[in-house]
């Protein structure tokens, strides 16, 4: 037997004879930094999905690893100063939590380019060494690391820039590190890869897929370290076996001395998910979320109850069949077990597949809904007499990462008025209705950083304004003109489908009716928006 193959079968063994005292992890606290970026300077590509695995593994860490909302942070295309202050705050917090006799784990996940023995955060650094050391040192009683280190391509790309010797991973690690386990996605000289279809990375779909009930063999409701990792690991070499950049091993770094196997995520914490009965057919499931990609699968055996710990929504089933799909729709409600029943599937061609990949325009995703706000100019004796400050409703549809990743092209339309009493030097009295329509787009950047995106961006309205009087001895007034202007905001998106902006404009108006005159206006509103 090869030394390489000799010493994961010794790591398989301890972690075995560990798995007896697993109990003990409960009552575990536990802490995950958890950090996806997309870009890694200046001589490398943007990656597609760094950031959505990063998302992915947050929320499923919250859901299922009994990770406390306020224990996690999720960095989202931030610097290496800002991934070094995050680990800091956590293993402070870790340190004073073992002070008062709480058992701790520190769980750091990386989602992005490597190169030269660094992480890529952007055109920051830090060293992958350094790390290892910063983690051996810290005072967690359980410290995981989980890497996933990538380049890229073109349907399924690699991740960087160019080929290079990636992480290099010893198969023990120094006897104090009291618990440090480091996974990663690829071994020292392979290169990571992502797929359009998943919308993802190979080994963060899988060890996700993994953590939802697929790496549970055991049937007990809970995934384990172990589970896991020997699940992303036997499915990601399988999955990149005929890729156009070959076959991609994950490797395993462990020293659990002193400490069972952790329990990664119990499938039973959130109450909701999916069984497949024991009598439902053997094969592989595919779970497929409105979007068209696939959130998890699970590979079943005959007459073996499992369960995949799907969040609440709707998801399509299927099983491919030698010569046809088996497809159907479930629903899983929040709080509830649904069972899978095989009668509500039908067959299907090929030709039916759900599963959509991501579009040929890189990943493009659209939202549409209603806004409201209030216009004003600044200029006082133009807001009282000529254009009235008035409130706005409008509706707008926005493109999101179809020119650039991050960029978001918008157009909108908005109505607003309000009556009002003639008040000019030479004439006042007259009853009017002040009317405005608005025509605008918009392009912009958005820095994403968790739920929470700010923006900054140009925008062209096209302005209509009017003065209908009651009495039909005053002529109704009209004016119109393009105004270019700034917009800047934030946008939050509380749940998945649903985001809410709040926003601020300035812009330029030129008033050439009696007299050439350059005026400035302002809008503040709020924008309220749905992802079909």
């Amino acid at each position: 037997m090869s030394p390489p193959l000799l010493s994961f079968w010794r790591a398989v063994a301890a972690i075995l004879v560990l798995m007896a005292s697993g109990a003990r992890a409960e009552g575990l606290r536990r802490f995950a930094l958890i950090v996806g970026n997309d870009e890694g300077g200046d001589d490398t590509r943007p990656l597609r999905f760094a950031r959505d695995d990063a998302r992915k593994m947050h929320g499923l860490l919250a859901r299922l690893g009994g990770v406390a909302p306020g224990d996690a942070k999720l960095l989202l295309n931030e610097s290496s100063k800002d991934f070094l202050a995050a680990l800091t705050d956590l293993e402070a917090r870790a340190k004073e939590a073992r002070a008062r006799g709480e058992r701790t784990a520190l769980l750091v996940y990386y989602s992005g380019h490597a190169k030269d023995g660094t992480l890529r955060l952007g055109n920051s650094r830090v060293g992958f060494e350094d790390l290892k050391k910063r983690l051996s040192e810290t005072s967690a009683d359980i410290r995981i690391a989980i890497l996933d280190s990538c380049r890229s391509g073109a349907l399924t790309r690699t991740k960087g820039a160019r080929k290079a010797p990636a992480f290099q991973i010893e198969s023990g690690a120094e006897r104090d590190s009291r618990g440090l386990v480091i996974l990663t996605s690829s071994s020292a000289d392979e290169d990571s890869q992502e797929s359009d279809a998943l919308g993802g990375s190979y080994f963060s779909h899988h060890l996700a897929s993994g953590l939802l009930g697929d790496a549970d063999r055991s049937g007990d409701g809970r995934v384990t370290l172990f589970e896991a990792y020997s699940h992303a690991y036997a499915r990601t070499v399988a999955d990149t076996a005929a890729s156009s950049g070959g076959a991609q091993h994950p490797t395993f770094s462990y020293d659990l001395a002193g400490n069972g196997d952790l329990v990664l995520t119990d499938l039973r914490a959130a109450g909701d998910g999916l069984v497949v009965p024991g009598l439902a057919p053997s094969g592989t499931y595919y779970f497929v979320d409105s979007a068209g990609m696939v959130v998890a699968e699970l590979d079943k055996a005959p007459d073996l109850e499992r369960r995949v710990a799907l969040a609440p929504g709707t998801y399509r089933v299927k099983r491919r069949l030698s010569d046809r799909l088996r497809i159907g729709e479930v629903e899983v409600a929040r709080g509830r077990q649904v069972v899978l029943e095989e009668a509500r599937l039908r067959d299907a061609p090929f030709s039916d597949d759900p599963v959509k990949g991501v579009a040929s325009v890189e990943g493009a995703w659209w939202t549409v809904g209603l806004s409201g706000g209030v216009q004003s100019f600044f200029d006082a004796p133009t807001r009282e007499s000529l254009f009235l400050s008035v409130g706005l409703l409008g509706a707008e549809a926005q493109l999101h990462d179809y020119f650039r990743r991050d960029w978001v092209w918008g157009v909108d339309v908005a109505l607003g008025g309000k009556q009002a009493l003639l008040a000019l030097p030479t004439l006042s009295g007259p009853a009017y209705k002040y009317s405005v329509m608005s025509l605008g787009t918009t392009l912009k950047s958005e820095w994403p950083r968790g739920s929470i995106a700010p923006f900054v961006g140009v925008r062209m309205a096209y302005l209509v304004m009017r003065r209908d009087f009651a009495d039909a001895a005053y002529p109704d007034q009209k004016y119109a003109m393009f105004s270019p202007g700034l917009e800047t905001g934030l946008r939050w998106q509380p749940l998945r489908r649903l985001h809410v902006t709040g926003r601020a404009r300035l812009h330029y108006l030129l008033y050439t009716v009696d007299e050439q005159r350059s005026l400035g206006f302002w809008e503040l509103g709020a924008l309220v928006t749905y992802q079909p």
